[in-house]
């Protein structure tokens, strides 16, 4: 029910272009639990052997992965991922292909964020929708130290839309947008962000699996191609205060069996669907469980806050202040719904699948969207003990909502439990630590 049926490489076609290219050798890719990307490196010898599903891996070293003892798990490429490395040598070139994981008795493994994903992917399928995603990506330049350790200094001091010379991150991004097209990805737009060092890259939308496929892909190229400018890219989402942080808006389409976006009503005053309102209802009916996934870390919630046009606000508007959803307003017959609070810390398979599962909650219940935020009630003072209508301040408050909302728990599946297990012990390690700012404020105080 999970496996693709039209596939764009065959085995043969693998082998054939490895020979072809000189490929030498094969990166066989997957993530953990926290979406860190990982990888085994084979030989072109060994080429076969992963084709036919033969490469094993000890899956208790992998965080968020099996017990001890079911630790042997098999890589199954995925052959529509293979890819050549733009950037390695062109003797004895570097390919890469993403893999599913398997038990020996050849069941997926249900803790592979990819087959989270891909489940909840099926039941959109079976409702008769293909969900697409296409994020918008904000990230950091800084330079490094004499060590090879990335430091806070920013790259330049650029701000919104500069160019050079002002904006010194030009030519990293340009180098970024030409590998990336090299790889096959549809860049949209790319430009200096508000922050001084900051930088956004936009690619299109894609279908659900191929854009998390797409933005591990994303964030290992723009790492590697910084690192050849002499620089560090990071995708944390807050890196410095007094200024804006790093996001990963979400923009979201769904289209039925011949293709029509579901999203679209010319009849409506917005143009939007009675299923959009519904998705937009069960994203915001989700809202607090889907930070927990969506903003994954402790720093993630020092984006979200007053001040810095961050989602901090539970609700939707088609103008871009603080709302969690933003409808744009140029639709033609494509309308898009923009979720804002997402950030790239994100594993990118967890957090589609909890924004999917969410919208077709609100679509199978029919949840109404509450009234539209307007201007003014979106520029109006937070108070902290504005609970209701925000979404969490906290990673410990996320999770708390999680572990309550059981659309997004059967979402994730078995992965809830150890995402939730690893997410704890993070926060437990930060509340335990005695920060720079606390001794400041109060070590004269008291």
């Amino acid at each position: 029910m999970l496996e693709a049926t039209n596939s764009k490489y065959t085995k043969d076609d693998i082998i054939r272009i490895v020979s072809e290219e000189d490929v030498k050798f094969i990166r066989l890719q997957f993530v953990d639990i926290l979406g860190t990307l990982k990888n085994v490196a084979i030989t072109d010898e060994q080429l076969e052997r992963a084709l036919n599903d033969e490469i094993l891996i000890d899956g208790s070293s992998i965080e968020g992965f099996a017990r001890m003892e079911e630790s042997d798990m098999y890589l199954r490429p995925d052959l529509d991922t293979f890819e050549i490395f733009p950037w390695r040598p062109h003797q004895g070139k570097v390919a890469r292909m993403i893999c599913d994981i398997y038990h020996l008795d050849g069941k997926p493994f249900q803790g592979d964020p990819r087959y989270v994903l891909k489940k909840v992917i099926s039941e959109a399928a079976d409702m008769g929708y293909n969900f697409n995603m296409g994020p918008e990506f904000e990230f950091f330049l800084f330079h490094m130290d004499e060590n090879g350790e990335p430091t806070t200094i920013t790259h330049d001091n650029a701000g919104y839309f500069d160019l050079g010379p002002i904006d010194l991150g030009e030519n990293v991004r340009r180098d970024i947008v030409l590998t990336l097209e090299e790889m096959g990805f549809d860049i949209q737009t790319s430009h200096h962000e508000v922050a001084p060092g900051q930088h956004e890259i936009d690619f299109k939308y894609s279908d659900a699996l191929t854009s998390a496929d797409n933005i591990v892909t994303f964030k290992l190229v723009v790492k590697v191609i910084a690192r050849k400018h002499g620089l560090h890219a990071t995708f944390m989402p807050k890196p410095i205060e007094g200024v804006s942080g790093s996001g990963m808006h979400s923009n979201l389409l769904m289209y039925d069996r011949q293709g029509n976006n579901i999203f679209y009503d010319p009849d409506d005053e917005l143009q939007l669907s009675k299923e959009a309102y519904y998705f937009i209802g069960g994203l915001l009916r989700h809202a607090k469980a889907l930070t927990a996934v969506t903003n994954p870390t402790v720093n993630s919630y020092k984006r979200l806050v007053s001040g810095f046009e961050a989602p901090v606000r539970i609700g939707w508007s088609t103008i871009n202040a603080s709302p969690f959803i933003r409808v744009p307003s140029v639709r033609k017959k494509d309308p898009i719904i923009e979720l804002r609070s997402p950030d790239p810390s994100c594993n990118p398979y967890l957090a589609i699948a909890a924004m999917l599962k969410a919208g077709l909650d609100g679509i199978k219940r029919k949840i109404d969207p509450p009234k539209m935020m307007e201007k003014k009630e979106l520029k109006s003072a937070l108070h902290t003990l504005d609970v209701e209508s925000v979404i969490p301040s906290s990673l410990k408050e996320a999770l708390i909502e999680l572990s309550k909302d059981e659309v997004i728990k059967e979402a994730l599946g078995d992965v809830y439990r150890r995402y939730t297990k690893a997410k704890s012990m993070e926060w437990d390690e930060y509340i335990s630590v005695v920060h720079p700012w606390e001794v400041k404020k109060y070590i004269a105080r008291y």
